[in-house]
């Protein structure tokens, strides 16, 4: 029984900190990637890996109990760095839109911002449908700017047609959060 207990309490953390781990991994990955194509390859692995453990760190946390704020916070973290981190490496290797980047990035420093505002007045800020929907299309839309596969689809490639469908979700997540919690925006300071 005690194994079964300390099991999910060690994972969770050992899964996100995997997920922290492997930012500079897949950045310093993609930054290679001009000069050794198979290094888009492994990027797009450690990528891969590492949003996955998003997914099967938020199942384990639900199905054992187990969940906590710090490991809330922690999780949220994890995914933003890895997200941000991948963008500005694909920025540089001209496989993402700086335009795009700076929208995903600044929703993510405004969310921040008004996630603070909102805990200082105790209220608990869960993560709604459209926040999940953005960070697994933004997860879609970065694999495939590492991997870019086939050709044009019009007047873009798919991993760019994934990235401003990334951006427009990121958008309306950031209208859906503000719409919810104006209120904490709008009382006076004490």
């Amino acid at each position: 029984m005690i194994a079964r207990t300390a099991a999910p309490r060690s994972l969770l953390p050992a899964l996100t900190g995997a997920r922290i781990l492997a930012v500079p991994a897949v950045m310093a990955l993609i930054l290679a990637g001009p000069d050794h194509d198979s290094a888009y390859t492994a990027a797009a692995v450690v990528f891969a890996v590492a949003a996955s453990t998003d997914f099967v760190d938020g199942y384990l946390a639900r199905r054992w109990a187990v969940t906590t704020k710090l490991g809330s916070f922690l999780d949220t973290t994890a995914d933003k760095l890895l997200v941000t981190g991948a963008l500005i490496a694909l920025v540089d290797v001209d496989r993402a839109s700086a335009w795009i980047a700076a929208i995903i990035v600044g929703r993510e420093l405004l969310i921040l911002g008004l996630r603070g505002v909102v805990a200082a007045d105790g209220t608990v800020f869960p993560p709604s449908i459209w926040g999940k929907l953005k960070t697994n299309v933004q997860f879609v839309a970065i694999f495939l700017a590492i991997v870019r596969w086939g050709g044009d689809i019009g007047p873009l490639r798919l991993d760019e047609w994934a990235m401003i469908a990334a951006a427009a979700i990121t958008v309306m997540s950031a209208v859906e959060y503000i719409a919810r919690f104006s209120s904490a925006l709008s009382e006076d300071v004490r």
